[in-house]
């Protein structure tokens, strides 16, 4: 993290975190998502405006993990914002000699190989699940067929988040949080 971040942190430390703002997706994309974007419905339906300031995109990189939830956010400056994910938290690009590197720009070593349902390549890594980028399968398909990867299982998509032990949407938790009965004090 930031060494800005963390004095900002250290000001500010009760800064109400930020829902729905921002989506990953499945190529290593980040999208702001403002409220027209949110309106339109869930992410990646309605992805919002694709982020393209480099030192924007650096800073988030720098600034993005899990909580101990396994919800992904990115820390901008005092308040965390809880990122919206199409696939998976990490997109991994993977290397000429077979190595990884996320969409973040971080290194990391294949632990475990699987596919979903729909025929999609995900990598577990220590830095978590992730997908392997479109570009990068043929790549992938070679360290399948050297055996350097030994695809372990398929599963439905569906399962990857609890098996794996992220959140698609801390969003879609934060209004089932939030949201009071209807006819009870309080709501809306």
């Amino acid at each position: 993290m930031d060494d800005i971040v963390k004095q900002a942190l250290a000001k500010w430390p009760n800064v109400p975190d930020c829902y729905g703002w921002l989506g990953l997706d499945a190529r290593g994309r980040w999208y702001l998502r403002d409220d027209a974007a949110q309106a339109a419905g869930p992410f990646p339906h309605s992805k919002g405006e694709l982020l393209q300031h480099d030192k924007l995109l650096a800073f988030i990189a720098r600034n993005y993990e899990p909580d101990g939830e396994g919800q992904w956010f990115f820390q901008n400056g005092p308040q965390r914002v809880y990122v919206e994910l199409e696939a998976a938290p990490l997109v991994w690009r993977i290397q000429a000699d077979l190595s990884l590197l996320s969409h973040t720009g971080r290194a990391a070593a294949a632990l475990g190989c699987l596919m979903d349902a729909q025929g999609r390549l995900y990598l577990v890594t220590a830095l978590g699940l992730g997908l392997v980028h479109t570009l990068d399968v043929p790549l992938a398909a070679d360290a399948l067929e050297s055996g350097q990867w030994l695809l372990q299982e398929e599963m439905p998509v569906d399962q990857l988040p609890a098996r794996y032990g992220y959140v698609p949407s801390p969003h879609a938790q934060w209004v089932a949080r939030t949201r009071r009965p209807a006819g009870e004090e309080g709501s809306p």
